[in-house]
């Protein structure tokens, strides 16, 4: 009975999944722009979302709070004209937005807190403002379908057939490697069900259990999902994963953000963040639609970059040791 409730619950939400996509039109161009360019580059983008997995593992949000923070993200992005001094702001507000409907409301970090944490530029009012406009840019539609929706319910399934998968099938495992794949733009164009399901069948790989994998393909068949479409975000994914654990890929320690709220370093920034910030206040104006819309600045050289400080579930452990031996065998460029 409970697997019946379980694949009715996953066939709604396949049903739901492609009203929360980004507009891949509006991703595409992001991928096409050059760091040179006027616009948001891939490259941009993928270190504000690394930022963001910093910040939700700092704050001690859940998976959930930061897959759907890099939704309303993506979403925005690929909706709106964007110019790159404001992308720190959207993203934190992004993330905002996702804590204060996912978290519980004592968990939800002050305003004040993310600008300072986050080693921002902008004023609590510039960051109110700018979740007010993504808010109705997204039509307030926050409760997403996303990869994560199904990576729980997939192994919610696998589970109903056998209370003995919970400790083969880790989820902890799986939604650290969904982490890293979403610090990807590509992935933003991948259907949820299928990036989810290529996540599992890539752990189910490495598991070599016959078991497991006939849930999958069962799960492949009843939401009608094609082999070759499986199949090349599964590679995707792969490469994705053995990029991320080679020795080359940076994946530094959350800690770098510890000092800023050491007793002397807060007592120093108490006052300083409410200091008038180097960017001016935004322009509603700037956020107009029209083609003839014209970028103005690169992203403040003030920024600074947490990307180099990912979660502590961005390590080793989570990323099987098969795709290490893969990483090291690939030859160097």
């Amino acid at each position: 009975m409970e697997a019946f409730k379980l694949m009715k619950e996953l066939k709604a939400n396949f049903e739901q999944e492609m009203k929360y996509l980004p507009k891949e039109s509006g991703l595409s161009l992001i991928e096409s722009t050059t760091e040179q360019g006027k616009g948001i580059s891939a490259k941009c983008r993928d270190a504000k979302v690394e930022d963001l997995w910093s910040l939700t593992s700092f704050f001690g949000y859940s998976t959930q709070t930061f897959v759907l923070a890099v939704n309303l993200l993506d979403r925005f992005l690929a909706l709106m004209k964007v110019q790159p001094k404001h992308l720190a702001c959207i993203s934190i507000g992004c993330l905002h937005i996702a804590a204060k409907v996912v978290e519980a409301e004592c968990d939800v970090a002050s305003a004040h807190e993310l600008i300072r944490i986050g080693q921002c530029k902008f004023t609590v009012s510039d960051l109110s403002r700018m979740e007010k406009i993504i808010s109705e840019k997204l039509n307030f539609q926050f409760k997403a379908v996303t990869a994560l929706t199904f990576l729980h319910l997939y192994h919610a399934i696998a589970l109903s057939h056998t209370s003995h998968r919970k400790e083969i099938l880790n989820l902890d495992k799986l939604e650290a490697q969904l982490k890293a794949c979403l610090c990807r733009i590509l992935f933003s164009k991948a259907k949820p069900s299928v990036l989810a399901l290529s996540l599992l069948t890539q752990e189910i790989e490495a598991l070599q259990c016959s078991d497991l994998l006939e849930i999958a393909q069962r799960i492949q068949r009843h939401l009608r999902i094609s082999e070759p479409e499986l199949q090349r975000w599964r590679g995707l994914v792969g490469q994705c994963l053995m990029q991320y654990s080679s020795p080359e890929c940076s994946k530094p320690d959350h800690r770098k953000l510890v000092w800023i709220v050491s007793r002397r370093t807060a007592q120093n920034l108490h006052s300083s963040y409410y200091s008038v910030p180097d960017l001016p206040t935004i322009p509603e104006a700037s956020w107009d639609e029209s083609e003839s819309e014209e970028w103005t600045e690169e992203l403040s050289s003030g920024e600074e970059s947490l990307s180099s400080s990912l979660g502590s579930d961005a390590e080793g452990p989570y990323f099987p040791m098969h795709f290490r031996k893969l990483a090291r065998q690939q030859p160097s460029a």
